[in-house]
């Protein structure tokens, strides 16, 4: 019976470019960029790599089709490069295959790198994500509207009354922004107040002007290998392994049926009971130090505490206000100022969020916005819309 990835992998380095409008450079730059410091994180030599996943998913306007685009950048020496994407989770699926890849004994070194040049498009948000098999399952609306139903639905399904429910998501984007202006790679570095949070021009109820993320160019990349070759390459660094790597992806019965509720992501509660299996957790709650999540608006922010089950069904305003997800609070989210304000570049953003908990496990970020004791970091990326999604679910932590 198959026993998952759990202890198999090791990240032996990382590397992330500064997001933001990235005008100076293209989607090339960018991906030389994460992978020198990602080969310099690693300490090896290039063609000690044996196999390379390209995750980018608006091809047409960033690196073409097909993953040619990156064995010629990087000068590959003649190694199998393939293309991955799954909307945002395709970072996290390059990662997911790299892992598998070393996991499966194929290759002993392997890298994964995401990129994605959105400025360029002329978008303030993103260009039309499509449908499925003729049918716009909600496609055909914006992304803020069809998002901002999962607060009104939210509020029917727990009766809890909309003012918390703004006062909450405005502490979810405040968070954010507070944690990104500490960060020097992050696109947006200002701290705003949930005051300006909540006076700020309505998008779509109740998602204002701050509860929505934008878009930016950047890339980021992983180099795992087995926990063997890691020790033997740093001995004196602590060991980070991957202890989960789960991916949901809806069926079709959230748009096409009445059993959904509109107030919570079916795939991101399947994905994360796996997780915590696969990566042997039993209490979530306590045992996950920090985590990364696909806050491309504050309500999914909020309603994913519950689906990721570490805030109790009904509870998540109460632990948002509490403190709970803030830096110096139990489970820290967004340490690093998530999609808000780090940025959203769409076939990066999963690998980004993993270079947040790595660098976290190592020590390796200042005392203003470290997170004290971390063992264990969550990353989740969900791609599509409330009603039929992707979503991915990485976990790493410390040998």
């Amino acid at each position: 019976m198959a026993d998952g990835i759990r202890d198999k992998v090791a990240v032996l380095g990382m590397g992330c470019t500064r997001f933001g409008e990235r005008w100076e450079s293209s989607a090339y730059n960018l991906m030389v960029e994460a992978f020198v410091d990602c080969l310099a994180d690693a300490g090896i030599e290039k063609k000690e790599i044996e196999a390379a996943y390209l995750g980018t998913h608006f091809d047409e306007v960033n690196v073409s089709k097909g993953a040619t685009p990156l064995s010629m950048t990087l000068r590959l020496p003649f190694i199998p490069v393939t293309r991955c994407e799954n909307f945002c989770a395709t970072a996290t699926e390059a990662f997911r295959a790299a892992c598998y890849s070393v996991a499966a004994g194929v290759y002993d070194i392997v890298l994964a790198l995401g990129v994605e040049k959105l400025k360029d498009t002329g978008y303030g948000g993103l260009p039309n994500i499509g449908s499925v098999d003729g049918f716009m399952l909600g496609a055909n609306g914006t992304a803020p509207g069809l998002f901002a139903q999962l607060a009104t639905a939210y509020n029917r399904k727990w009766g809890t009354p909309m003012e918390t429910i703004k006062d909450a998501i405005a502490h979810v984007s405040a968070k954010s922004h507070a944690n990104g202006a500490m960060n020097p790679k992050a696109h947006l570095r200002r701290a705003i107040s949930e005051e300006q949070i909540k006076a700020a021009p309505m998008i779509a109820y109740p998602l204002g002007l701050f509860d929505c993320c934008g878009v930016s160019d950047g890339a980021a990349a992983a180099i795992v290998t087995t926990p063997e070759i890691a020790k033997s390459l740093k001995p004196n660094q602590d060991l980070i392994k991957v202890k989960s790597l789960q991916v949901s992806v809806s069926s079709g019965e959230e748009a096409q049926y009445t059993a959904w509720d509109g107030a919570h992501f079916m795939t991101t509660r399947v994905a994360a009971t796996k997780a915590y299996e696969e990566a042997g957790i039993k209490d979530p709650r306590n045992e996950i130090s920090m985590m990364e999540v696909h806050d491309c608006f504050s309500i999914t922010e909020l309603v994913t505490m519950e689906d990721l089950h570490i805030s109790p069904k009904g509870g998540a305003c109460d632990d948002v206000l509490n403190g709970f997800y803030d830096l110096n609070g139990q489970v820290p989210c967004q340490v690093d100022g998530g999609l808000k304000c780090f940025g959203h570049p769409i076939g990066a953003s999963g690998l980004r969020m993993l270079y947040a908990m790595y660098e976290q496990l190592l020590d390796r970020v200042p005392d203003e916005r470290k997170v004290k004791n971390a063992r264990m970091g969550l990353t989740h990326n969900l791609g599509g819309v409330p009603s039929w999604n992707v979503c991915g679910l990485a976990i790493i932590g410390k040998d």
